[in-house]
């Protein structure tokens, strides 16, 4: 059976658990040798030794330049170099517009937007000098295509995601860097169970209406799992994906249509 992956190095962000650790998984099965970079370095340690073989953490504060070079330099020690990033770290907020606060807009665009932006900038600077090309993946999400009333500072963040993909991928394709990012819809998990408890503060909700709502407004009929992402991030990361720039892909059920 043929692997997608093979040989290739690859780095993802977050992913010691939820969504970013279904990505680790589906790349170790694609053949892939995957870093487990995480601001949780024990969590990490925990899920590369589950995930087993040649798999390995790394502790990565995407807020922290010197941590996003140092994680970048590790991969490169220990496989030879970087072929595949996967930018997943992200936060969440709600709050309505009048009570949104300096300090959850500064910690959301700090994680989601500069940690997206001068991760990618440290992983294309490695490829480069290396001189073999690579994949950038960036999550999205369906909340970048549009504005929601109580999500302002969080879809804020995911449309500067969607652009800051566009961007990179015209810059870098002469590198042959492709770059493209996965928008997720709602994806069910710990990251939902704080959105709805969130939902349920700010809607005087029972705690799981909200999302047992959203699950049954998905056209596909009900919210999607971490590992309904994992195709599309395996595509993107393989040879199939070559002439594929500056793209982001809807992974969501049908709710957005573009």
């Amino acid at each position: 059976m043929s692997v997608r992956l093979d040989g290739k190095s690859a780095l993802i962000t977050g992913s010691a658990r939820g969504i970013g650790r279904a990505f680790a998984e589906a790349y170790a099965g694609e053949g892939a040798t995957v870093a487990i970079a995480d601001i949780n370095l024990e969590a990490a340690q925990k899920t590369a030794a589950e995930i087993g073989g040649k798999h390995y953490a790394v502790k990565l504060d995407v807020t922290d330049i010197a941590s996003i070079e140092a994680a970048v330099k590790t991969v490169e020690t220990t496989t030879g170099g970087l072929d595949i990033l996967i930018n997943n770290a992200a936060l969440f907020d709600l709050a309505p517009i009048v009570e949104i606060t300096r300090a959850s807009y500064d910690k959301l665009f700090s994680v989601n937007v500069a940690g997206t932006l001068f991760m990618l900038q440290a992983a294309a600077r490695s490829m480069i000098a290396r001189g073999k090309g690579g994949r950038i993946i960036n999550m999205a999400s369906q909340a970048g295509r549009r504005g929601e009333a109580l999500v302002g500072v969080y879809c804020a963040t995911k449309a500067a995601v969607i652009s800051l993909t566009q961007s990179a991928g015209l810059d870098l394709i002469k590198h042959r860097i492709n770059v493209n990012a996965i928008a997720p819809g709602v994806v069910d998990g710990e990251h939902w169970d704080h959105v709805d408890s969130l939902f349920a503060k700010y809607e005087n909700r029972p705690k799981g209406e909200k999302k047992r709502l959203v699950g049954e407004a998905v056209p596909y009929g009900r919210m999607g799992t971490a590992h309904d992402l994992t195709g599309m991030a395996v595509f993107l990361a393989s040879s199939e994906a070559e002439y594929i720039v500056a793209q982001t892909y809807n992974v969501d059920g049908g709710q957005w249509m573009s």
